[in-house]
């Protein structure tokens, strides 16, 4: 008998703001039933403060009895933000999510997109992860110790700077590369070299570097005006793709359409000690409180987090519960239980009850 037989997972949970609340009780609720079923010991959930709630009662949209209490955990589910309807000074700050990647060093952001049978995909056969680098490049908010990144000299005039450096692009590579290994060894990286030199170029050249030492990998690479029209006309010739953080924001959001929705697109954030798992889109404000948002990507991006876990703890278990997850949830939806952004009539509430009772039935 292992250690991890007796161990007990620590996990966050953060709720955020419009259908956070909804789609994030979704995922605690179907991992609680994977996780029984997978043979391992109850998760231990921590309810911390995020977004409009925690402005309200603390001053702060992220406070730092929420970011200690995040250090001490095994990982966290993020629900989504709506950090452009904040109040100011708050609306103005780093977001809540930008907050808590920046203090863990969360590097990493894959991104998977992957058309279900039968569903509305744009192209049929999508299956595809984005690893995106988290930490710099253009988004400026991401490139300073301390401020945003961007300046206004004048009223006139505004200025930001991105920065691609060698220590991060190599990490993301070899988090893309090794992905590849466990799919279908073939990795893209996306750029734009032929105009930002210096910057994607270095982007570019540290990831072939990179390939060298996975002989087993494909590679090849194309300027990011020219990827989304690829990804629109033949998403399903590619597997992992690589790129930096706004490319790499902008690519996966078109994935998941191409997919058959964002509201199916996960994610996981990721450093060597840290993880949170956290849906690719919005916190749809216009829909919250109605119980008709569509759960699976906050859904399957907890089963990101298991299988995440289950590599940094040796814990097969865990691995298995992500999988149970992944494929209860395509059952589910094959089978003709969807909510209305995949063109059924399923509530929230009742999409998640018919996936635990696949994981339940399995």
């Amino acid at each position: 008998m292992t250690t991890t037989d007796h161990r007990t997972y620590r996990l966050g949970v953060l709720h955020g703001d419009g259908i956070g609340p909804e789609i994030v009780p979704s995922s605690v609720k179907i991992v609680d039933a994977a996780i029984a079923a997978a043979g391992v010991s109850p998760i231990e959930w921590r309810e911390l403060p995020l977004g409009f709630s925690a402005i309200d009662e603390y001053g702060s949209h992220t406070p730092e009895i929420t970011l200690k209490a995040l250090d001490d955990l095994d990982g966290w589910l993020l629900g989504p933000h709506d950090s452009a309807a904040y109040p100011e000074p708050y609306k103005s700050q780093l977001n809540p999510s930008g907050t808590i990647r920046k203090q863990f060093g969360l590097y990493a952001n894959i991104r998977p997109a992957k058309a279900f049978p039968g569903g509305n995909a744009v192209v049929d056969g999508t299956d595809l992860v984005i690893a995106r680098e988290n930490t710099e490049g253009f988004y400026a908010d991401r490139n300073t110790y301390r401020g945003t990144g961007e300046m206004m000299p004048t009223a006139d005039v505004a200025i930001m700077h991105g920065i691609i450096t060698r220590a991060a692009t190599e990490r993301i590579a070899h988090s893309a590369f090794q992905l590849a290994t466990r799919r279908r060894n073939k990795v893209t990286i996306v750029h734009k070299a032929n105009v930002l030199k210096m910057t994607t170029g270095l982007f570019r050249d540290v990831c072939r570097e990179v390939a060298e030492q996975y002989p087993q990998v494909e590679v090849d690479d194309f300027h990011i005006d020219a990827m989304t029209v690829h990804l629109v006309r033949r998403a399903n010739d590619f597997d992992v793709i690589v790129t930096e953080n706004m490319f790499g924001d902008i690519l996966s959001d078109l994935a998941g359409e191409i997919a058959g929705s964002l509201g199916i697109a996960p994610s996981v954030n990721s450093s060597d000690t840290h993880a949170m798992a956290q849906a690719s889109h919005g916190s749809a404000p216009d829909i919250a409180g109605r119980d008709v948002a569509n759960p699976i990507a906050m859904n399957l991006s907890s089963a990101m987090l298991l299988d995440w876990l289950s590599g940094k703890h040796d814990d097969p278990r865990l691995a298995d519960a992500a999988r149970r997850i992944d494929a209860a949830v395509t059952e589910t939806v094959v089978g003709g239980t969807r909510t209305r952004d995949l063109g059924g009539t399923a509530s929230c509430s009742a999409f998640t009850d018919a996936v635990v009772a696949a994981i339940q039935a399995a």
